[in-house]
Formats: structure tokens, sequence, C-alpha cells
């Protein structure tokens, strides 16, 4: 592989889906390797990889506080690597403190950074140490609330831009205000406005992908004019997010509780911008939730 191939390096804190993150990047195309000193990137890439395995769409490496010198020497080899003219991105996996102390819990495992101190301090002291990495990220997601299957989504859409970097990825993203904001969200609309199926017997059971659901809410007058006011805006936006370059953008739509009116909205926009944009993507937060209002 040559000079101007693709690089993703994922980093972040211990617990924060690094190994789902490989596995997406793997599912991409990509050459992982896990664990490789930040010092043997530079020699690594000099290597000849053998015809037989050279069919890849780029390298991926997973870089974390495993390795002693990585936090004081990140910094100098990463540039060294985009001098050399390859194509570079990093990302940082994130989660809340009370998250990653429950993961290792369920899991047993051992932090990197818990031979002398409590699991809680270890967590802390990677946080600590880890802001030079987060703050010069190209992609932070935080996994606190996110799926395996959302967050493999996520990384292969990145990995998908980075192959290709004439296109902007949309993704869609219903949500429930009584459990919390997302914390990856580019624009934010709450459509609590919308009459609300929860109170028609009926349909309370029912979630935004049944036909039911979406007739309830589409039909509704004050609903048409939103959708069309709203994706007036989105026509507007689109192509200037795209001039200045950036290549993710993720809609919230939320609503009470993320099971009717939000996830009927979002797909009624994911399918408007089908075709539309370059990726597009879609993920239902809370849909499985049973409770009420929605």
């Amino acid at each position: 592989m040559d000079a101007n191939g693709k690089i993703i390096v994922v980093t972040g804190l211990s617990g924060s889906g690094k190994s789902t993150a490989a596995a997406a990047l793997e599912d991409a195309g990509f050459y992982c390797v896990d664990n490789l000193p930040v010092a043997l990137l530079p020699k690594f890439l000099e290597l000849r990889i053998h015809s037989d395995t050279a069919d890849f769409n780029g390298l991926a490496f997973i870089m974390d506080i495993r390795e002693k010198g990585f936090i004081e020497n990140h910094s100098r080899i990463f540039e060294e690597v985009r001098q050399q003219g390859w194509s570079f991105q990093l990302i940082f996996l994130d989660a809340r403190e009370d998250v990653l102390l429950d993961r290792f819990s369920q899991t047993r495992r051992q932090h990197p950074l818990s031979q002398t101190i409590s699991l809680m301090d270890s967590i802390r002291e990677e946080i600590r140490r880890m802001v030079p990495l987060k703050e010069r990220a190209d992609h932070v997601i935080d996994t606190s609330e996110t799926t395996v299957h959302a967050l493999k989504a996520l990384i292969m859409g990145i990995a998908q831009h980075c192959i290709s970097t004439d296109t902007l990825r949309v993704d869609l993203l219903s949500f429930g205000f009584k459990y919390g904001l997302p914390r990856n969200m580019d624009l934010l609309m709450d459509v609590r406005f919308l009459a609300n199926p929860y109170f028609n017997p009926d349909l309370r059971d029912l979630t935004g992908e049944d036909p039911a659901i979406q007739h309830f809410i589409i039909s509704q007058e004050e609903t048409r004019i939103f959708l069309q006011k709203y994706l007036d805006l989105l026509d507007y936006l689109i192509p200037l997010y795209k001039r200045e370059g950036k290549a993710y953008l993720t809609l919230g739509i939320g609503c009470t509780g993320g099971r009717h009116r939000s996830v009927a909205i979002a797909r009624r926009i994911f399918e408007y911008l089908q075709g539309r944009v370059g990726q597009i993507g879609i993920s239902h937060r809370d849909i499985l939730r049973q409770s009420a209002p929605t």
C-alpha cells in the first residue's frame, strides 16, 4: 500500500467500544492492527504488504493507554505520518464515568491503570490523560447510550466517507426527551407540538414505523406544513455544509418518549433525503421502550 492511502486510528477510553469499532472497520475492508506501539507506526507503513493481502480499503489501528508511550509520542508520530502523504483520521470513543464503571463491573475485566488504584480512580485518571487525544480527534463519539449496532453503523459511515471523500453522510436519529438528549447531534428538532397517537387506544402499542401511526401523524395539517418548511431548510443547509467540507451531519428528531412521533417524522425525512445525499442512515434510540406518553 502506497502513501496517500487511508489510515484510521481508533483511540479513546477503556471500555468505550474500541473492539466493536475494530470489527466494523474490518467489515468496511480495512486491515486492522490492535495495540501497535505508536513509535512503530511509520516503520509499519514502510512495509510492502504482500500482494495476497494488499486488497484493502485502508489501514486501521487501535491505539490507547495500554501502551505507556502513547500519550507522550502520539502527536509527533501522527504529524510525521501526515507529512508522508497519508490520509489520516483519528476517532476518539468516549463514555460517561458511570457507564464505564458498569461495563467493567459486568465484564470483570481489569482496567489498564488499576494495578495500584481503584477502578473508579483508574477511569478518572485515564480520562485526564486522554484529554489531548480527545481535543485533536477528527471524530468524538460518546458511546454511553449507543448500542453495539448503532456504533458499528457510525464507524462504518466514517470508514465509507474516508474511502470516498466527495460525499456528505446524513444520519437521522429519533429519540425521547424523557430519556435524555443524545450526545452526537448537529441539528435537533423537537416534534412534541404534533398530535400524539399515544392517546388513541388503538394506536398506543404501535410504533412510528407502523403505517397506522405514520398515517395518523402525516395526515395532520400542521405536520404537512412543518415537513414542508423543515425539508426546505434541509435543502438549503445541506449544500452549505458540503461546501464547507462537513463529512457527517446528524439530525436528531425528538418527542417525549421516542416511540411514535419522532420515529415517524425521522422516517419521512429519511425517505425524502434518499437520493439527495451521498449516504444516509436512520436509527431509533428509544423505539422499544415501553412508557407513556410518547
